[in-house]
């Protein structure tokens, strides 16, 4: 089977089995759990933060984020597209009381500019705009990445007016190995960020959630709230420090075979338009209107498996568990389209 739905469909490594297995444990929710423990303590330091927070999804950090940030009544700004919006089953509002000011933008991203021309004025009719929330890389977007210097006028925005900004981060080690910019350089210029282990870091679950001190003790308080403390979670959490200490770097391979394929699509006669590559995500347009779903059952024949993001359009992920002849037989089962 070759998966490209997404790059959460990993599964542990021998060596990041072993590292669970041999784990040493507590009760995390009494903060005796060492591989916990150890885990936070590698991800502040390693974004420049002074604590993190181990949670079992990035849908619970981003909400965790949120709730915290902000008072019911508030209003969040944020893409369309962002994943805090699209794909996490309306949980800002269910679990924060909280109001969104949805903007457009090219590619999912959004820019300081139409930030500051969205932030309420100070008027009892309208939201009190708290915080804003910015995704990197950006899913819909078809794995985008931020110029930094477009984050760091989006920071300054938000702090001319006290404003909170979330970095939703989930693949921010996809971005790093792309440009080269430091975690601390990205976590700088941000309040709080999340940051997934269970997709292109290979581990079988969790997210980080990153910030100072007093903002992750609260984060702890609202996590209970959630359901989302955990006892021996330290042999997940041995998951999550195999996979900093080793499979970062390699995500520069998951990008390349992205755009690799990008550039095969591009040049094949039933690709309408391609979203240009960035880094693991591949997002392109069928000329057969409504065509999608055909095209995904014809890949299905050869055991190749992918997902639709409208009647028209098809998504493909790398990952680690895809390989270079993997590669070579999608591609070949392409050209022969």
């Amino acid at each position: 089977m070759i998966d490209l739905r997404s790059d959460t469909v990993t599964r542990p490594s021998a060596g990041m089995l072993e590292a669970m297995t041999s784990a040493k444990v507590g009760d995390d929710v009494f903060g005796d759990d060492p591989t916990v423990n150890e885990l936070e303590e590698k991800a502040a330091m390693l974004f420049g933060k002074e604590a993190a927070l181990f949670c079992p999804s990035g849908t619970m950090t981003n909400q965790i984020a949120i709730n915290v940030h902000t008072r019911p009544g508030d209003e969040v700004i944020c893409h369309h597209y962002s994943h805090v919006y699209y794909y996490e089953g309306g949980a800002m509002m269910r679990n924060s009381g909280v109001s969104v000011c949805l903007l457009g933008g090219a590619r999912g991203q959004i820019s300081a500019e139409e930030i500051a021309a969205h932030i309420n004025p100070d008027d009892i009719h309208r939201p009190v705009t708290s915080l804003v929330e910015v995704e990197n890389t950006m899913n819909k977007g078809g794995g985008t990445i931020y110029k930094y210097e477009d984050l760091v006028s989006i920071s300054n925005v938000c702090r001319k007016n006290d404003l909170k900004l979330h970095l939703d981060g989930a693949r921010i080690f996809n971005a790093i190995v792309e440009t080269g910019v430091k975690p601390e350089a990205y976590a700088r210029l941000f309040d709080s960020v999340s940051v997934c282990l269970s997709k292109g870091l290979g581990a079988p679950i969790g997210s980080l959630l990153i910030g100072d001190k007093p903002f992750i003790k609260r984060a702890r308080r609202v996590r209970k709230a959630f359901g989302g403390a955990m006892r021996q979670a330290g042999y997940l959490a041995a998951a999550g420090i195999y996979a900093l200490n080793n499979n970062i770097g390699r995500l520069k391979v998951d990008n390349n075979r992205a755009k690799h394929l990008g550039d095969l699509l591009s040049g094949l006669p039933f690709v309408e338009e391609m979203i240009p590559v960035e880094s693991n995500i591949v997002i392109f347009k069928l000329r057969e209107k409504d065509g999608a779903k055909a095209f995904l059952a014809r890949l299905k024949e050869h055991d190749i498996h992918a997902l639709p993001f409208d009647p028209q359009t098809v998504r493909f992920v790398t990952h680690l568990d895809f390989s270079d002849s993997m590669l070579e037989t999608v591609e070949t089962v392409l050209r022969k389209f």
